[in-house]
C-alpha cells in the first residue's frame, strides 16, 4: 500500500478507473471487474460525476450509479478508497459554491454513501473565483461529506493559487493531483509540477496512464484504431517516438515475462510523487496485466532506456 500525499488514505499502487462503467462495460461486467480488482488486493477506485454523459442515451452519473449498486450488493464501502470528481456533469457544470454543494449531494446519492474519500475539482472553472471554489470544497470536508480534496487538469500556477488561498483562510488543503501523464505524454507535468508536488507533498494519480491503450501495444497501424471505441485516442502516438517507446517497453516486458502495459504502468511508479497510476479495464480479462504492474520492479537500465526513448 502507498499513502496519498499528506492524507491518511493508504491505497493499492494502481487505481481502477471507472470511466468504462456504463460506457464500454455494462453493469454486470463492471461489477465483475470491481470484484476481480478488489479480490486481487485493489482498493482504490476512481470515477467522476460526468461519466459517461458522452454516450448516446446517457445523462451522466452512470459510473457512480454502477459503483453504488456494487457497494450495496457487497456491503464493502468502507474497504474502498473512492475518488470522484465535480464540474462536468451536464446538470452541474463548473465549480461555483452552489454547484459544488449540489453536485456532491447528487454523487453521494448515486454512490449510496455518506462520504467521498477523495473529491476532485475535475476541470478548472475560470468563471468562478478560486476562493469560492476552495471554500465550497472546505465546507464539504467540514460537513463530513468529503474526507480529502484534490485537483485535476489544473495548471501548476492555479494549484499554487489554490494552496495560497486555502492556507490564508484555513481551508482544507488538496492532498492529490490527477494530471495527464504517461510515457508518450510527459509534459507539462515533468517541467511544471515538480516543485509544487514536492513542496506540498501531493500524491499524484496520473490519468491516461496507458495513453488511451497505445501503451498496451495493441495499436500499431491506422487499421487498429477502429477496433475499439477508445482507439482514436491512441492515433496521435503512432510515430517514430511512439514506436520507439513500444520497442523499449517490449524489451523490458520480455525480460520480466510480463505484458507491455505492465511495464508502462510500472515506469510511472518510478516517477516523482506518483502514488498510483490510473487505468481502466473493460473486462476482467484485461485486469491481470494492470495488476501485475503494482509489484513489478524495473531495473535502473530499463528505466533509463524508457526515459531515453520517451524523451525523444
Amino acid at each position: 500500500m502507498t499513502r496519498i500525499g499528506t492524507s491518511d488514505l493508504d491505497v493499492f499502487p494502481l487505481a481502477l478507473g471507472g470511466n468504462t462503467f456504463g460506457w464500454t462495460s455494462d453493469a454486470a461486467e463492471s461489477h465483475a471487474v470491481l470484484d476481480a480488482f478488489t479480490a486481487a488486493g485493489g482498493n482504490f477506485v476512481d470515477t467522476a460525476d460526468g461519466y459517461s454523459s458522452w454516450v448516446p442515451g446517457n445523462s451522466g452519473g452512470e459510473s457512480e450509479t454502477i459503483i453504488g449498486s456494487w457497494f450495496a450488493k457487497n456491503g464493502n464501502r468502507d474497504a474502498v478508497v473512492l475518488g470522484t470528481k465535480v464540474s462536468q456533469h451536464p446538470d452541474f457544470r463548473g465549480l461555483s459554491a452552489a454547484t459544488v454543494a449540489a453536485a456532491a449531494d447528487a454523487s453521494l446519492a448515486r454512490l449510496g454513501t455518506d462520504y467521498i474519500d477523495l473529491y476532485y475539482a475535475h476541470f478548472d472553472d475560470a468563471e468562478t473565483p478560486l476562493e469560492e471554489t476552495a471554500s465550497a470544497f472546505n465546507d464539504l470536508v467540514v460537513a463530513g461529506k468529503v474526507r480529502y480534496i484534490a485537483v485535476s487538469n489544473y495548471t501548476a500556477d492555479r494549484v499554487a493559487e489554490w494552496f495560497a488561498i486555502a492556507e490564508k483562510n484555513g481551508f482544507a488543503l488538496p492532498v492529490a493531483l490527477q494530471p495527464h501523464y504517461n510515457l508518450v505524454h510527459r509534459e507539462p507535468f515533468e517541467s511544471e509540477f515538480g516543485p509544487i508536488v514536492a513542496e506540498k507533498q501531493l500524491g499524484v494519480v496520473p490519468y491516461y496512464a496507458l495513453a488511451s491503450g497505445f501503451l498496451t501495444g495493441k495499436y500499431r497501424s491506422a487499421d487498429d484504431y477502429g477496433k475499439s471505441p477508445r482507439g482514436q485516442g491512441a492515433a496521435a502516438y503512432l510515430n517514430e517516438t511512439g514506436l520507439g517507446v513500444l520497442a523499449a517497453l517490449e524489451d523490458a516486458a520480455s525480460a520480466h515475462g510480463v505484458a507491455v502495459a505492465s511495464v508502462a504502468l510500472a515506469w510511472l511508479r518510478t516517477r516523482q510523487g506518483i502514488v498510483a497510476p490510473l487505468a481502466s479495464a473493460r473486462t476482467t480479462e484485461q485486469l491481470p496485466d494492470l495488476l501485475a504492474s503494482a509489484t513489478l520492479e524495473l531495473t535502473a537500465d530499463e528505466i533509463a532506456a524508457l526515459d531515453a526513448a520517451s524523451a525523444k
